[in-house]
């Protein structure tokens, strides 16, 4: 018997202030990475599936961007909110 799924993991990249497409308020947005992992018996072994979206705190509105949108979001605004003391993503499990 083989035992596989899929897992999926949120890191949240940045906090940036950006004016709301939905809304129109200048509000935070929470820029998030999503990663979904294959795992065999339950061990994560390599990611398929990398999707990179803004979230307006306001509103709640969710928009997708591509890898290269968000890695120009995240040099705009310093980008080091992610990491912990260790220099290290910190993962936000997804529910």
């Amino acid at each position: 018997m083989i035992i596989f799924g899929t897992k999926g993991y949120l890191y949240q990249l940045a906090i940036l202030t950006l004016v709301c497409g939905r809304c129109g308020n200048p509000a935070a947005h929470t820029l998030r990475k999503r990663v979904t992992k294959f795992t065999l018996f339950f061990v994560p072994l390599f990611p398929f599936s990398t999707k990179y979206a803004t979230q307006c705190t306001f509103c709640g509105a969710e928009q997708q961007v591509t890898k290269e949108q968000a890695e120009q979001l995240q040099a705009q605004e310093g980008g080091d909110q992610a990491y912990g003391p260790s220099g290290q993503q910190q993962p936000y499990q997804r529910p």
